[in-house]
């Protein structure tokens, strides 16, 4: 299984940016699939997951609103539609999958067996 993300930049606070991590060598529609952050001399943060069935999602409390994570199964590939952004959004985005987490560890980085390489996102003031 191996997961490639792709989308990150530069942007002006208050910009967008849609990340992508598409997924080959396994199907994503009955995965657990999550983003994840991590900021230079920060642990890695979560941001958002979808669940392997019924597409219920779930976010960090500052990225309500804000952020909305999809999964295209036709494609394979899992996305981030980033709105609003802040300066404090800046970090290097990963998106992880997992074939057999349950919904209550969908917060834990340490559960997700897949990750991919990652992609900077960098929001200047």
């Amino acid at each position: 299984v191996q997961l490639q993300a792709s989308g990150g930049g530069l942007v002006q606070a208050g910009g967008s940016l849609r990340l992508s991590c598409a997924v080959s060598g396994r199907t994503v529609s009955s995965s657990t699939m999550g983003w994840f952050r991590q900021a230079p001399g920060k642990e890695r943060e979560f941001v958002a997951a979808v669940a392997r069935r019924g597409g219920n999602t779930h976010y960090a409390d500052s990225m309500k609103g804000r952020f909305t994570i999809s999964r295209d199964n036709a494609k394979n590939t899992l996305y981030l539609q980033m709105n609003s952004l802040k300066p404090e959004d800046t970090a290097v985005y990963y998106c992880a999958a997992d074939w057999n987490l349950i919904w209550s560890s969908i917060p834990r980085a340490t559960e997700y067996d897949y990750w991919g390489q990652g992609t900077q996102v960098t929001v200047s003031s």
